[in-house]
């Protein structure tokens, strides 16, 4: 029931903008899951979920590959190096500054992204491929979210 759960979280924290742990434990109960405040507040840790901003400017759970301060520099190298992304069909061409390409793929890639399939890197340029246009987009807009 546990793994059951938790890949539950990871769907819904992936399609809605959740704030609270109290908004989660609604949703999974809504879904016929019974869990209290305590468990969800554990799955929560076990999984990794940090809080990043959202498009809006408030803060959401997102699933963070590792947390602590390797995952920081990831997003700070993805910050720094980053200039811009457009996505092309199920491809998200990432541009990058000069050189910088091969550091950025490295900080998406050890981000652990679901929608990515696999990827690509040049001197200025970084083509990600997804599944899907839909996924392509959703992809661009947790990047921006990560990263602001």
């Amino acid at each position: 029931m546990k793994q059951k759960r938790q890949l539950r979280i990871i769907e819904i924290i992936n399609q809605n903008a959740i704030e609270t742990q109290e908004e989660l434990a609604l949703k999974l109960r809504e879904e016929g899951f019974e869990v209290t405040q305590a468990t969800v507040s554990r799955d929560i840790r076990e999984l990794n979920l940090s809080k990043v901003p959202g498009p809006d400017g408030r803060q959401k759970y997102a699933i963070l590959s590792s947390g602590g301060p390797l995952n920081d520099k990831y997003v700070r190298v993805m910050h720094d190096g980053l200039l811009s992304m457009e996505p092309a069909g199920n491809l998200l061409v990432l541009k990058t500054v000069s050189g910088m390409a091969m550091a950025v793929a490295a900080a998406v890639d050890a981000m652990h992204f679901p929608e990515i399939v696999g990827s690509i890197a040049g001197d200025d340029t970084i083509m990600a491929a997804t599944k899907s246009n839909q996924e392509a987009a959703n992809l661009k807009n947790k990047i921006i979210d990560l990263i602001h």
